[in-house]
């Protein structure tokens, strides 16, 4: 399967969007994650376990000890990423590329967060946390939207209502 081919409608062009999405987020995440690795070597921030909690409630299982629930932190923290590349790749084919898109993609991802997170009963409205751990929250938001848009963009061919440039993307 070509990756770079565009399909206009029918099952194979889902599906190639859906493979290209997954894939953009995949990338997004493993980006975020060597961000926060990174970063909490430097600070030595712990890891945070409330999507191990939000998917703990979602699921409706037992609150369990945080020490129970990598597995659920993990199959929380990447599958979200990688599902939500989808969204992406949709964006990407419909124009919506580049730094915008992703500055777009950002918040989208943010509010996901934000809304599984409150809805559950597991966050805290994000305007209520200390300055330094919004600024960390956004930041590595930020580099899991940025990667993954970068990927999408690089994959998925604009539609043929995406405007922009074939050769120079969007903003040509």
């Amino acid at each position: 399967m070509a990756m770079h081919r565009h399909h206009e409608d029918g099952a194979e062009g889902a599906g190639e969007l859906v493979l290209q999405g997954l894939l953009a987020g995949l990338a997004g995440v493993a980006a975020m994650t060597l961000a926060e690795k990174l970063e909490q070597s430097l600070t030595g921030r712990p890891n945070s376990y409330v999507p191990a909690h939000t998917l703990e409630r979602l699921l409706g299982l037992p609150h369990r000890p945080d020490r129970d629930r990598l597995g659920l932190n993990w199959a929380m923290h990447w599958g979200q990423g990688i599902v939500l590349g989808v969204v992406r790749a949709l964006m990407a084919r419909n124009g919506l590329r580049g730094p915008v898109g992703s500055f777009m993609f950002l918040n989208l991802r943010l509010l996901n967060d934000q809304t599984l997170e409150n809805a559950t009963g597991v966050g805290a409205p994000p305007w209520t946390w200390p300055v330094d751990e919004q600024v960390v929250d956004l930041l590595h938001k930020g580099v899991y939207a940025f990667a993954a848009g970068a990927v999408a963009d690089r994959l998925v061919q604009a539609g043929r209502h995406g405007g922009g440039s074939p050769d120079r993307g969007p903003y040509g």
